[in-house]
């Protein structure tokens, strides 16, 4: 019998060790009496900090409905397959949470157990083969109406210029800009349809060993001048002898530009933009963080922000991030975003060989 004990304790001792699951035990005085390795990194906790600590401790930043622990779960209820989304820090989580009492040999209640298990990677997958599957719908929509389209664009935006040319001769200043406000919203389109066509596939991609630092620092000209306008401060984090990726230089100048955009303009006017490189040797991809203090992003926004003509913007088409997403998936790599209600974090990781 004292055998079988020290076993089973060795095992639970093991479990909450070794094992890839969050687990958490708590006794009937809502307190936290064991926890997991894999739930103090997910969770962002530091086992000894709060071991015997009511559970109200252990979530104080957190308002109740936010928390992955309910009191009620003392009362017998019992969760099943859950899904949670946790951000720690600038890591956002996709969980799967159980959750049920712990009785003694009379059947009295002597605490609870929770347990979830982190499947973000199998949650960001099924979520980019149903985008990747809308996207490709998209593009071969716009492939085969691009160029009917452009056609009569064509000859609309050459008879425009041939009248304002006449207006501007003839000292018709009013008439003059009207052509002008046309031959804008001229160009709006054809900048829209060639966005539809980077949807489909990016046309004439050189794929190449690219320094992803080089492409960075290529761009902080750009991103300065941006956020100057905005009163943002860019900060750079560069990283040393990060290893070559393959893609091609261009489309992603045009993904980290986006973004960064994206977040400058979040901000409004004052903040600060972190741009941060890593580098993961056991997963062998090279990582930028760009992070912004805007007012972040919500949850019920977050999951759509990737979707084709999804915008929170008032003059945005909703395409950009679509087709930056496209982008980084079409050479292996993927974007993740995280937020915490105060500012927000994309992370483009892509893989070296």
């Amino acid at each position: 019998m004292r055998q079988e004990l020290s076993l089973l304790q060795r095992f639970a001792d093991m479990f909450l060790k070794d094992v890839n699951l969050g687990v958490i035990l708590m006794n009937t005085d809502f307190q936290l009496i064991d926890i997991s390795d894999t739930a103090c990194r997910v969770l962002g906790l530091q086992r000894e900090h709060v071991l015997h600590k009511p559970m109200d401790y252990v979530f104080k930043d957190l308002p109740a409905e936010h928390r992955i622990v309910d009191p009620r779960i003392l009362d017998g209820m019992v969760v099943r397959n859950q899904a949670v989304s946790w951000t720690n820090n600038q890591e956002r989580y996709e969980l799967l949470v159980d959750s049920n009492v712990l009785r003694d040999e009379q059947g009295q209640v002597v605490g609870a157990c929770i347990m979830f298990k982190d499947v973000t990677n199998l949650r960001s997958l099924e979520e980019q083969v149903q985008r990747s599957d809308r996207l490709a719908m998209i593009g071969q929509i716009a492939a085969g109406t691009a160029h009917e389209i452009r056609n009569p664009l064509t000859s609309i935006k050459g008879f425009l210029q041939v009248f304002r040319k006449t207006f501007q001769e003839q000292g018709m200043i009013r008439e003059s800009d009207y052509t002008d406000v046309m031959l804008r919203e001229i160009n709006r389109i054809n900048e829209l349809v060639n966005e539809f066509l980077l949807l489909s596939k990016p046309k004439n991609a050189t794929y190449e060993e690219v320094d992803v630092s080089q492409v960075v620092r290529e761009l902080l000209p750009i991103i300065n001048n941006e956020a100057i306008l905005h009163k943002v401060t860019v900060q750079y984090e560069a990283v040393y002898g990060l290893p070559r990726v393959i893609a091609d230089r261009e489309h992603l100048k045009q993904v980290f530009l986006n973004i960064c955009k994206n977040g400058i303009e979040a901000m409004g006017d004052g903040g600060f933009l972190t741009i941060a490189e890593k580098m993961d040797p056991e997963e062998r991809r090279v990582s930028v963080d760009i992070h912004d203090t805007g007012p972040g992003i919500p949850m019920y926004v977050i999951d759509k922000i990737f979707d084709p003509f999804f915008t929170t913007k008032a003059e945005g088409t909703g395409l950009g991030l679509s087709v930056c997403q496209r982008i980084i998936h079409d050479i292996g790599g993927h974007i993740r975003v995280s937020s915490k209600g105060f500012g927000t974090t994309f992370t483009v990781s892509i893989p070296f060989p």
